[in-house]
């Protein structure tokens, strides 16, 4: 939302004739107000913006005083503006899409973004990997249906323009699902347990239809040399 004050009739006419694709400006502070609502105030031009952004990008934001160019979505809810930030145009975008979804607003579309990086999240969408999905806070097994069920086809055509690509490696989809099951139980994040399982798959060379505790193995291996 704006430092200054807009009626809110003459806010939505200027944002129907008005779109801003990203601002550029100094990083004039970070602030957290509950558990997962993050704010970044930008100064642009001498005047201040409020967005919210992902925890993700406000942990690779610079210090106070550091410039940063933060893509926006302009949104009014209830008559209050609401301005969002974003890493790329990529992650805006995926935002827009999930915000199509029945049941899925701004606060569990970030908590999907902040769960899983970028090509991850739309391979799972694609994939139907709920149980990664569920990962995120608040997103349960209904939603999490929903979000593969709504975007699938549309990510299909979307990751193209995007520049993304679904990996094929990974554990067997029979499997895949017990696999993470487990490593989620010994408190690995999703981001975690996408990530060394790629890394198990393609740079380890693992066979998709090798043993669940095989995959479980190379997986904490990986995990533990990564927390050395």
């Amino acid at each position: 939302m704006f430092l200054c004050r807009w009626n809110y009739r003459r806010l939505k006419l200027f944002w129907s004739l008005v779109m801003i694709s990203y601002l550029k400006g100094i990083v004039a502070g970070i602030q957290t107000i509950g558990a997962n609502r993050v704010i970044l105030t930008l100064e642009v031009n001498g005047l201040g913006y409020d967005l919210q952004v992902p925890q993700r990008l406000a942990n690779q934001l610079p210090e106070s005083g550091g410039v940063a160019q933060i893509f926006t979505h302009f949104q009014i809810r209830e008559e209050v503006p609401y301005l969002y930030g974003f890493a790329s145009p990529a992650e805006r975008d995926l935002f827009r899409h999930l915000l199509t979804v029945t049941g899925i607003g701004a606060a569990l579309a970030i908590a999907l973004l902040d769960t899983l990086e970028l090509p991850d999240l739309v391979q799972a969408i694609i994939a139907g990997n709920t149980q990664i999905l569920i990962q995120a806070p608040g997103v349960g097994k209904k939603i999490a249906e929903r979000i593969c069920l709504e975007l699938k086809s549309k990510l299909v055509e979307w990751r193209k323009s995007a520049g993304f690509f679904v990996a094929t490696g990974g554990p067997a989809p029979g499997i895949l699902e017990e696999v993470q099951m487990t490593l989620f139980a010994l408190g690995y994040t999703a981001h975690e347990v996408s990530h060394a399982l790629h890394v198990v798959s393609e740079d380890i060379g693992l066979p998709k239809d090798a043993y669940v505790e095989d995959w479980i193995k190379q997986a904490i291996a990986h995990l533990s040399s990564e927390q050395v």
